[in-house]
């Protein structure tokens, strides 16, 4: 039996796919979660969570139904005390914001329910190379499962990966 590794998508995925401005480094993030996203559910059983859709419910009610629209065939993991008392401890070891219904709470659950990866456009507190050290150490600390913290471009396969230039 072929098993999925699984990747948790947090809110900014859907707010990229869906996005309609126009600056160039925008238009490339937003090339890259379309690409991703259109060929994830063959390699990867993604996920998400009631956070991400309470997050995407706020702004343009137009916008928001094309970005939860994205999610509807997505399956929801669970939010329980578990998972509150874990952001709780994200934010007490300044981790994350304090914001238990943020970045802390998106890193909770992709860690309680054993993701393989947390994927974001947030690098600023999350796919961050600089925090990641701090997080598994306090992942390691709590007996929790360290997910890969990474972009949909980090996740991209190319076919040409492994080709040379000799001819």
């Amino acid at each position: 039996m072929n098993i999925k590794r699984r990747a948790y998508v947090e809110t900014t995925i859907p707010s990229f796919y869906c996005e309609v401005r126009t600056s160039p480094d925008v238009i490339a993030r937003r090339d890259w979660t379309r690409q991703w996203w259109d060929g994830a559910r063959s390699s990867l059983e993604v996920v998400t969570s009631a956070a991400v859709l309470d997050e995407l419910k706020s702004g343009i009610p137009e916008r928001s139904a094309e970005r939860l629209a994205l999610l509807k065939d997505v399956h929801l993991l669970p939010i329980d005390l578990a998972v509150a008392e874990i952001a709780a401890a994200y934010i007490l070891h300044k981790v994350m914001p304090a914001d238990p219904t943020g970045d802390a709470l998106h890193l909770a659950v992709a860690s309680y329910h054993k993701c393989d990866f947390l994927v974001t456009w947030n690098c600023r507190h999350i796919a961050n190379a600089n925090k990641f050290g701090h997080i598994r150490r306090i992942n390691t600390m709590l007996g929790l499962f360290v997910p890969a913290l990474v972009t949909p471009l980090e996740l991209l396969e190319t076919s040409d990966e492994y080709e040379t230039e000799e001819s």
